[in-house]
């Protein structure tokens, strides 16, 4: 690998929502963020599914969680060991990994609000030796924040651009909305919008056995059915003012089942409408709060799925372009806002912004676990 000694270089990783697997992106940052190399590791069947298991609020298993949290720790912690490994950078060149882990249960609302990510970071930094940073959500949740997108910071170091409002949209397990303004400096926004791939996913599951609609061609095969997505479209989520964010705790199949009723649609019809339905609330989500940008650049795994990027240009008024045409990895932009969070830690800068997550102000994010011999 060439001499970055001038350069930070940072690592991050994400298992998002979708559970599809560990993003892992390789930055470089001085005064830019440079992309170095990216990516997605499979999880083994066993782990997926625990992780998909411990998703549903119904699986409250203690044993399962504390299995779970180390399997995949020690999971991350060697991909993490064998991605370094193929792009020759030695463990000892990173000066922090940010892990956000996989999140099992994110309740941001009521009267105790709480969300929790596995993956354990001491083994992390035990088993790389590098600086692991992790934990970034709670610190919000304290603050009374959301907890929820952390993204949209990243997002406008990336890819705002002076003089055009832009809006930034991650379709993952979840959807997610960043609304960066024209001028630079001024507040950003942003808000989780509704489901992305993870009700498209099970739908799949369920009926295909597959873990997703490959280029969306199960859904081209059918109809949509309108008064499965009238009723789809009434969820409250979607009606609710940011700060706002939800997951798989709310968008899951037993969600989809009790709309569904004694309805007798097809299956593949189903899918249809609920591609249908991911497009109509980004689209309204955007009409709604974010009617000034001119622009939408989507990354995150839904961007793949062209009959989903085809019905949102043809519900929103301006260019939907992906995050490649700006010249990003949008498979990796996640785990590298991650990497980039890690370094707002060791830098004591904030992460969160309050006018995205609904917290009393910004805040410094994730706890540190040092790597090497710290410690004794």
């Amino acid at each position: 690998m060439t001499d970055r000694s001038v350069d930070q270089l940072y690592l991050g990783a994400i298992s998002g929502t979708s559970v599809d697997g560990l993003d892992l992106a390789l930055l470089a940052i001085d005064d830019t963020i440079r992309f170095l190399a990216a990516e997605t590791v499979a999880f083994p069947a066993a782990l997926r599914q625990q992780l998909l298991q411990l998703g549903q609020p119904e699986n409250d298993n203690l044993d399962l969680l504390g299995e779970a949290d180390q399997a995949l720790g020690t999971f991350i912690a060697d991909a993490a060991l064998n991605f370094l490994a193929k792009t020759q950078t030695t463990p000892g060149a990173i000066r922090a990994f940010g892990s956000h882990g996989q999140t099992v249960r994110h309740r941001p609302d009521g009267e105790h609000p709480f969300t929790w990510q596995i993956g354990d970071p001491n083994l992390i930094a035990e088993l790389t030796g590098i600086t692991t940073v992790a934990d970034f959500r709670r610190r919000d949740m304290a603050a009374g924040g959301q907890g929820a997108p952390l993204v949209p910071r990243f997002h406008e170091a990336l890819l705002q651009a002076d003089g055009e409002p832009r809006a930034v949209l991650n379709i993952g397990g979840i959807s997610n909305l960043t609304l960066l303004p024209p001028k630079l400096g001024d507040a950003i926004t942003g808000f989780d919008c509704g489901p992305g791939n993870a009700l498209l996913d099970s739908w799949c599951g369920r009926h295909l056995g597959t873990e997703f609609d490959a280029d969306g061609t199960w859904a081209a095969a059918g109809q949509v059915d309108r008064t499965l997505l009238r009723a789809l479209s009434e969820d409250e989520f979607l009606q609710r003012l940011p700060p706002k964010s939800t997951g798989r705790e709310h968008y899951n199949l037993n969600w989809l089942d009790a709309q569904l009723g004694p309805n007798s649609t097809d299956a593949v019809d189903v899918q249809r409408t609920l591609l249908e339905f991911t497009a109509v609330s980004i689209a309204d989500a955007l009409e709604r709060w974010g009617n000034t940008a001119q622009r939408l650049i989507v990354c995150g795994g839904g961007r793949r799925n062209p009959v989903l990027l085809a019905r949102l240009q043809a519900l929103c008024p301006m260019p939907v372009e992906t995050s490649e045409e700006h010249g990003y990895d949008g498979d990796a932009i996640e785990a590298a806002a991650f990497a980039w969070l890690a370094r707002q830690r060791l830098l004591q800068a904030n992460g969160s912004a309050a006018s995205v997550t609904g917290a009393s102000g910004d805040r410094i994010l994730g706890a540190v676990f040092p790597g090497g011999s710290a410690g004794g």
